[in-house]
């Protein structure tokens, strides 16, 4: 059974750093485009970042543009969400995403961020 798991999220200060990871398996990885999504209280599930399968290109919310990075070692079957100066606004809960060139797509269960002091 195909299985996303993340990782690295936590409690930190406005302007703080952190990475979250998404380990898959069992996956073809590289052929999977990764995303990073986020779900704040009230609020519904929004795009965060992706990252292709095919060129490794990347797109970005305009919230997170120039904070955050997403990028992807195939050979370890992860994906990373390195969030820089980060803000009140960024506390969610983030998820893990995969989806195959057929559509076929696959959810992780989320890793709570908090930006608080």
């Amino acid at each position: 059974q195909r299985q996303l798991v993340e990782s690295g999220g936590g409690l930190v200060q406005p302007g703080g750093s952190l990475r979250l990871s998404c380990a898959a398996s069992p996956f073809t990885f590289s052929s999977y485009a990764m995303s990073w999504y986020r779900q704040a209280p009230g609020k519904e599930r929004g795009l965060v970042a992706t990252i292709t399968s095919a060129d490794g290109s990347t797109n970005y919310a305009d919230s997170v543009k120039g904070r955050f990075t997403i990028y992807r070692e195939n050979d370890w079957n992860t994906v990373y969400l390195q969030m820089n100066s980060l803000k009140p606004e960024d506390t969610a809960v983030y998820y893990c995403h995969a989806l195959d060139n057929y559509g076929m797509e696959y959810w992780g269960k989320g890793t709570l961020v908090t930006v608080s002091s």
